[in-house]
């Protein structure tokens, strides 16, 4: 299928064409229909799989067929996001796909970390706000925003979003939004929370579920070492230098085990950032561009900022620590094994973490066999 199938405005068609677009994938040709006819979606699909051009491309054509209105603090379309990587990266995808059509459509994204006076002032005139819940309560509270015209809503990274303390913050987001909405939902997994929320804010909604192929989760090597904690840092030290990796993100359980690792690669001669939640927004978009970009071999994060980190062709993820839930797991090692490039993900595994790490592979129908790595020889 093409997206001229789609019926989608020439315009939008145009763009996609520039951005090198030529086939849509699975889940943009069975959600995009679903929401050009204004009902509400559960979309469900990997990480990589196209999900966030699946909601910009009907949004974008909704307002490219209603007549101009005069421009007011009062936007017509709500994204709701968990990080501000991610608000940066689905609010580039809507200024990209909006290029030069016939009738300008404004988007802008808000989040903490910043002066919030700058985004006060710049949210005149918005038809498309991405935001993350608590910096958009901030701005509702100062009267600098309504969300009382709200057409459309989406939720994306849902599951994130109903599962990392966002509750209270969303129920009263939800409070503020009229009844009478379009609602999108979009996540990696479908989860009790999804299932919970589906009930109370979708309105007969269509599920949409893509399951990744089996060629296409093979993408990913899955490969894990036997490693007590106080051997973990010699053992990435060493498998940085010995696979010589130039590209390789690396996953801890909070911000402070990322500063330490990154600290402790330094200082051993491995260039390495850290970027997590108590960083500036300054610090954490230099480091990922530097990453991107290939200027900066080694990244080091979290489960919350794995949601704004995309990169086509990224080889290797390493588990420094294990997730406690499979589905962070998942996201995780889907960062790598993208755009039909094989990627690496390496996991360290405690002899107590044994049996969560099978549940974990159970979960995503998977075996490895895992290496012990007192076997090997490297410096401690």
């Amino acid at each position: 299928m093409s997206f001229s199938e789609l019926k989608l405005h020439p315009s939008l068609l145009s763009n996609i064409s520039s951005k090198g677009y030529e086939t849509p994938t699975p889940i943009q040709v069975q959600a995009i229909p679903v929401l050009l006819k204004g009902k509400d979606l559960l979309g469900i699909a990997k990480t990589g799989s196209g999900k966030t051009a699946s909601f910009v491309l009907p949004i974008l054509q909704g307002l490219l067929t209603k007549p101009i209105v005069e421009r007011n603090r009062q936007p017509k379309v709500l994204v709701l996001v968990p990080t501000r990587e991610l608000a940066m990266q689905v609010t580039e995808v809507f200024k990209e796909l909006s290029h030069n059509l016939r009738q300008p459509v404004k988007s802008m994204a808000v989040y903490g970390g910043v002066s919030i006076n700058p985004q006060m002032k710049a949210l005149f005139g918005v038809d498309i706000l991405i935001a993350t819940p608590g910096r958009l309560l901030d701005l509702q509270r100062s009267k600098a925003i309504s969300l009382s015209k709200v057409e459309t809503l989406v939720l994306d990274e849902a599951d994130k979003m109903l599962n990392l303390g966002f509750h209270e913050e969303m129920q009263e987001i939800f409070d503020l939004l009229p009844k009478k909405r379009q609602n999108m939902l979009f996540s990696a997994t479908l989860s009790d929370q999804l299932s919970g929320i589906n009930r109370v804010l979708l309105v007969d909604p269509v599920l949409v579920q893509i399951e990744a192929k089996p060629d296409e989760e093979e993408l990913i090597n899955l490969s894990g070492y036997f490693v007590p904690d106080e051997r973990k840092g010699p053992l990435l030290r060493h498998l940085i230098r010995e696979m010589d990796m130039k590209q390789v993100l690396i996953f801890t359980s909070s911000g402070n085990k990322a500063d330490k690792v990154a600290a402790k690669l330094m200082g051993n001669g491995i260039e390495a950032l850290a970027i997590h939640g108590k960083k500036s927004q300054f610090a954490r978009t230099m480091a990922l561009d530097h990453f991107k970009s290939g200027k900066l071999p080694v990244l080091v994060t979290t489960d919350l900022m794995s949601r704004g980190i995309d990169i086509n062709e990224l080889p290797y993820v390493i588990n420094y620590e294990l997730p406690r839930s499979p589905k962070d797991f998942v996201h995780r090692v889907g960062r790598t094994g993208r755009s039909s490039t094989q990627g690496l993900a390496i996991t360290f595994v405690t002899r107590e973490e044994t049996q969560h790490f099978k549940v974990i592979l159970k979960k995503m129908k998977r075996y490895i066999d895992l290496i012990d790595s007192e076997t090997m020889d490297f410096k401690p």
